[in-house]
Formats: structure tokens, sequence, C-alpha cells
């Protein structure tokens, strides 16, 4: 007995279907394994260069590759491959968290290896240099329950003239008047630019972070919503969806 044309062409339609999803999912991991990631922020530590909401893309080729740039972070390998360039003072990277490897953060590069780091009465030092910064105009926050603060906020330029924006509280904490801090060989001190809402390597929960550790660097904000609101939800994005911040460099 044949089988007739139409549950053939059935057939053929649903075999091609099936082997377009597979090419999808082949070239959708091979990018997310050795090109771009995407990543959300979920706190506030980068803000205001960061907003709660925020989607982007990290590239992973920026540093060259360890297992943690691998899916599911296999040890097939140790150190870095094709590794031709390092962070930079003033990159936003993401990165596992050395005591918790199975957590990525995003934090500003700060120092280097073999810098020495200090915050004093809330200024960043540098090998001893207190790093350039002016206050600007406040930022205002808005909370998910549409709530407005203002906030002071800095511009702060590195040594190499990489500039940025911060915001810090009016008061001292403890992380405003630190120890120094010696950063080892191939690893590197990070901090958030929202200063007095960051646990980063002033802190001993996240500490110096191995380069082996770093993931990539943070490139371009390709969508993002307001804090509270959820990207799924389309028929919202009319109201919900930061259209200004769509497509802008990480920077």
């Amino acid at each position: 007995m044949s089988v007739s044309s139409g549950t053939k062409r059935k057939e053929g339609g649903l075999g091609e279907f099936i082997r377009l999803l597979i090419h999808a999912g082949i070239i959708a991991l091979v990018i997310r394994t050795l090109f771009f990631q995407p990543f959300n922020i979920p706190s506030g530590s980068m803000k205001a260069t960061l907003l709660v909401g925020d989607y982007l893309f990290v590239s992973k080729f920026s540093y060259g590759y360890s297992y943690y740039s691998l899916p599911l972070s296999p040890p097939l390998f140790e150190g870095r491959v094709l590794s031709f360039a390092k962070p930079e003072r003033g990159d936003v990277v993401v990165f596992r968290l050395p005591k918790d490897d199975s957590t990525d953060y995003i934090k500003r590069v700060i120092g280097l290896p073999g810098d020495r780091i200090q915050m004093i009465e809330g200024v960043l030092h540098i090998n001893g240099q207190p790093v350039k910064r002016e206050r600007i105009e406040d930022f205002v926050d808005t909370d998910e329950s549409r709530r407005t603060t203002r906030v002071r906020r800095w511009r702060e330029t590195l040594p190499n003239g990489v500039s940025y924006t911060t915001l810090d509280l009016p008061y001292n904490l403890q992380s405003d008047n630190t120890d120094v801090y010696h950063v080892p060989p191939d690893n590197y001190f990070m901090m958030g630019d929202n200063r007095h809402n960051s646990t980063d390597s002033r802190f001993p929960q996240v500490g110096y972070v191995p380069f082996t550790h770093i993931i990539g660097r943070a490139q371009v904000i390709f969508f993002s919503v307001l804090e509270g609101e959820r990207a799924w939800e389309v028929w919202r994005w009319p109201w919900s969806v930061r259209w200004t911040r769509l497509f802008t460099m990480v920077r």
C-alpha cells in the first residue's frame, strides 16, 4: 500500500521544521558560548550606569575564554585560551563570584594586578593617589512603587581617562574608609558604581576576582523595562519599556 503524497508532504514539513529548530539551537549555543551572552540586571549596585530591568549583551571574546565561558562551566581546561587582551580600568565586566562560582556578578574594574586600592572619606585612591571626581546633578532614583528619591552623583575619572558616574549617600559608611587592598597577581579589584549599595571587592563576600572567573565585558543594553515590570508582558511595553536605553553602549 503506497503512502499518499499529502502524507509525505506533511512528514517532510515536520522533519524540516525539526531540523530548523536543531540548527537554530546549535547556532544560538555557538553564539552564546563564543561571542555574546545575554544578562539581566537584578540589583541596583551599578546605578546609574545600569538599572534594575536592563538586559545587556556581554562580549565573551573580549578577554578570551575560561571554562566559566562554557555552558554549565565544565572544568575541561585550566586558565584562559585565546586571551589576546586583559581587562582595563573602567571596564564593566561579568564574573563568577570567587566564593560561590554558581553566582554571576557585574561590577566595574577598578584595580589591576599589583595595584593598591583604598577608600578615604568616600574618595577612591589608586596607588596612593586620589581619583579625580566632580559633583554633578543628582540622580533621580525611581523604585518599583514609582517613588522617587534624589541621590548624590559624581563624575569619576580613572588614571587611564575612563570616566563614569557614581552614586553615594551624604554620610560615611564603613566602606568609605578602608584599609589598603593589595591586588594579587592575575586578580582584579571590582567596585559597583552605586558605592553605598554594592557588595564588591571591598567586602570579604567578594574579595579579589581571579582573571579565570571573568566571563566577559558588558557591551550594549538591548532591552530595558522599569523596575518591577516583567519583560515578557508585551502588552505593557508602551509604558513599561525604557525606550531611550535600548541599544545604548555600556560605559
